[in-house]
């Protein structure tokens, strides 16, 4: 059988290997199908014959490497026929009874159709090499997709390798042994405390999302400000946790808050069905061991450990710690709705700095909050509009368009931030 030489093709084959994280049968079978994209540059430049080519004329062609040899031939599947009509599809009986006297009409038969060294011509090996490059990368897709696609929603540990636009480069791999892959960390998820990051820098990240298809840039998009490296975080802390004698509920985080003036803040609802074990407790540990390393890795960011409770009022209560209650009225449950009735000392407490401890409240608990002062309250004025199913807005207008933005971030949060145990 004819063969086409390219030399030092067992050492390109190395090369690209290592150079592309790819197994080397993944390089063999990319370049084999890029030499056969060159094999059909060639016939339709050079050897149409005046033949139409249809998308599929090529489908019984294949391509061998002989990295031993330093080359690769063309090999076409033909029907063995009596009358040959289309040359690329067919051959005829008398010319494969001259090297197999047993053919018969309708079989099939490999035929070598390797060109000549001379002809397979420039513009083939350009169409060769482009292909090449092409297929190598949707390797590179596919194995990335299988090897992460199982461990989406887990963290991994990154290495800052360098920064394009606004976004971070991150090398990180997806078990002890394996190639590091890039993964791509935008502005919208890094921690605007710890910008800017540092090449070679080590951080844990929250794998978001491996993307499918072709796509430019890294196919994965890993987070900072996801709430659920605050839940890989305390898993990692509290062994009450992995045990699932603790559960977290929910978690309401904002990474990155709207103002400067606001630091990151997240609160964290916990539970437990055991009735010795204290869930806050076990999360804070001793002497706040536990929750000030979750702290620690997010560079200083307030956490807030509070207790879930089946009864909203209850849970709502706990959920704007570290401020103190004095009442929690349901004034609608379909609409989930309710009035918070706090004395006058603790109301800038309760709403915290531009807003932030009833927005996170609101998005922890999943009901619409209302900060009430105490000493203004009219009760018997609200219970009255509430049988009318009116239910005025909070008595600032800033604080009204806080709470409204608050509820608003809830509703996107039942997707992104809540855990169910």
């Amino acid at each position: 059988m004819s063969l086409l030489n390219l030399p030092g093709l067992g050492q390109m084959v190395e090369v690209i290997s290592k150079e592309r994280n790819l197994p080397k049968l993944a390089v063999q079978s990319a370049l084999r199908e890029a030499l056969l994209k060159g094999y059909e540059r060639f016939r339709k430049t050079y050897r149409s014959d005046g033949i139409n080519f249809e998308e599929e004329h090529f489908s019984n062609f294949d391509v061998e490497l002989d990295l031993d040899s330093e080359g690769f031939r063309v090999l076409a599947t033909k029907t063995i026929v009596h009358e040959v009509k289309d040359a690329d599809h067919e051959i005829g009986l008398l010319e494969v009874r001259e090297v197999a006297p047993e053919a018969q009409a309708g079989g099939t038969v490999v035929v070598d159709v390797t060109p000549e060294q001379g002809d397979f011509g420039r513009m083939a090996a350009i169409q060769t090499k482009q292909v090449l490059s092409q297929k190598l990368r949707d390797k590179q897709r596919k194995i990335i997709q299988e090897e992460f696609q199982d461990i989406e929603g887990t963290v991994l540990q990154g290495r800052v390798l360098r920064f394009e636009t606004t976004s971070v480069i991150v090398a990180v791999s997806s078990g002890f042994g394996q190639p590091e892959v890039e993964a791509e960390l935008p502005k919208r998820e890094q921690l605007m405390v710890e910008r800017p990051y540092r090449p070679n820098t080590t951080i844990k990240v929250y794998l978001k999302k491996v993307f499918e298809g072709s796509r430019r840039g890294p196919q994965l998009l890993v987070s900072r400000a996801d709430a659920g490296l605050v839940v890989y975080l305390f898993a990692n802390e509290v062994p009450e946790i992995e045990e699932e004698i603790v559960r977290i509920v929910a978690v309401a985080r904002e990474a990155n808050p709207p103002s400067p003036a606001v630091g990151p803040r997240t609160k964290i609802a916990v539970d437990t069905l055991e009735r010795d074990v204290d869930p806050v407790g076990a999360c804070i540990g001793a002497r706040g061991a536990r929750i000030q390393a979750v702290v620690s890795e997010l560079r200083g960011e307030k956490i807030d450990v509070i207790r879930w409770s089946p009864d909203p009022s209850t849970y709502i209560a706990n959920s704007l710690s570290p401020a103190k209650i004095h009442e929690v009225r349901l004034i609608n449950a379909d609409e989930r709705i309710a009035h918070v009735i706090v004395p006058e000392d603790q109301l800038s407490l309760a709403i915290g700095k531009e807003g932030q401890n009833v927005r996170l409240a609101a998005r922890l608990t999943g009901w619409k909050i209302d900060i009430k002062n105490l000493a203004k309250y009219d009760y018997e004025e609200e219970a009255r509009r509430a049988s009318e199913g009116v239910v005025r807005v909070s008595e600032s207008r800033k604080l009204d368009r806080g709470v409204d933005r608050g509820d608003r971030d809830r509703r996107s949060y039942a997707n992104d931030d809540e855990y169910d145990a």
